[in-house]
C-alpha cells in the first residue's frame, strides 16, 4: 500500500471501530456508568490500571471494583474512614490485590487533597508534543506518601522504558475529543496531539504488519517510533488509530 492507500485503509477502520458500540465489549464501559468528571476520571484511572488480561474478567472486576466504592467513586475517594477501607481487602484482579486497592484508593486522595486532582497533575508537567514524563512524574507524586513498595509496579514509567500501554490508554479516554461517544475529551487543558498510542501486543503486531512499527520490543523506544509514524498521518489525533490497530488485531486478527 501507497501511504495514501494506508491512511484511507486506516481512517476506514477507525470509523468502523470508534462508535458507540465499541463501548460494549471494551472496559471503557466502566467509567460510562458515571456523569460526574471526578467519578469519570477515577472510575477510568481504576479501571485501566487492572486492564490486562482477559476483557470480559477486567470489566467484570472493574464493575465489582465500582461496587466496592459505592458506586461513588470520588465520594468515597475524598470521605472514606478508615474502617471503610477493610471491604477493600477483598478486592483481586491478577497480581492487583486488596492491599494494592487501598493504596490507590490513599494515594488517589492525596492527589486531590494535595495536587488539585489528576488532571492538574498531568497538565503540570506535560510537553507540547508528549505526555510520557508527565507520566513519570505522576508515578512519583502518586507514591510520595508513604506507601506499599509492591504497588508501585502497577504505575508504569516511561523514563524506564516502559510503553506505559494502560496509563496511555486512560489518558487517551480523558483527553481525546471524541465525537463519536467513547472516549470522554473531559480534560480541557490537554491536547489530543499530545497523546501517545496504547501500545500492546495486538496493536503491535498490527503496526507491524502495515509498517507502521520496526521495533520488535513494545517498550517506550517502539512507542516513540508508532507516535512520529501516526503523527504523520494524523497530528492533530494520531491516537484515533488505536482504534484501527486494536480492532484488526482483536476483531479480525488481523
Amino acid at each position: 500500500m501507497t501511504k495514501n492507500e494506508l491512511k484511507d485503509f486506516l481512517n476506514l477502520k477507525v470509523e468502523q471501530y470508534n462508535n458507540p458500540k465499541f463501548i460494549e465489549s471494551d472496559p471503557i464501559q466502566v467509567p460510562h456508568q458515571f456523569s460526574k468528571k471526578e467519578d469519570i476520571e477515577i472510575a477510568a484511572f481504576l479501571t485501566a490500571t487492572i486492564a490486562w488480561g482477559n476483557r470480559k474478567s477486567i470489566i467484570t472486576n472493574a464493575k465489582r471494583l465500582m461496587d466496592l466504592l459505592d458506586n461513588a467513586p470520588h465520594d468515597f475517594v475524598m470521605n472514606h474512614e478508615e474502617q471503610d477501607l477493610e471491604k477493600l481487602q477483598s478486592f483481586v484482579h491478577r497480581t492487583f490485590n486488596g492491599d494494592d486497592t487501598i493504596q490507590f484508593v490513599t494515594s488517589l486522595k492525596h492527589i486531590y487533597t494535595q495536587h488539585v486532582g489528576l488532571e492538574a497533575v498531568f497538565t503540570k508537567y506535560a510537553e507540547s508534543n508528549s505526555l510520557q514524563t508527565s507520566i513519570s512524574k505522576f508515578k512519583t507524586i502518586f507514591f510520595e506518601m508513604e506507601h506499599l513498595p509492591r504497588s508501585q509496579k502497577h504505575v508504569s514509567d516511561p523514563l524506564k522504558n516502559s510503553a506505559a500501554k494502560r496509563i496511555n490508554m486512560f489518558l487517551r479516554w480523558m483527553v481525546r475529543q471524541d465525537n463519536a461517544g467513547v472516549d470522554f475529551g473531559i480534560w480541557k487543558s490537554l491536547s489530543p496531539s499530545q497523546l501517545s498510542c496504547p501500545l500492546d501486543v495486538h496493536s503491535g503486531n498490527v503496526a507491524r504488519k502495515l509498517g507502521l512499527l520496526k521495533r520488535k520490543q513494545n517498550d517506550a523506544k517502539a512507542l516513540l517510533e508508532l507516535d512520529n509514524t501516526l503523527r504523520k498521518l494524523d497530528p492533530k489525533d494520531p491516537v484515533k488509530y488505536d482504534f484501527a490497530l486494536f480492532g484488526l488485531g482483536v476483531f479480525e486478527n488481523f
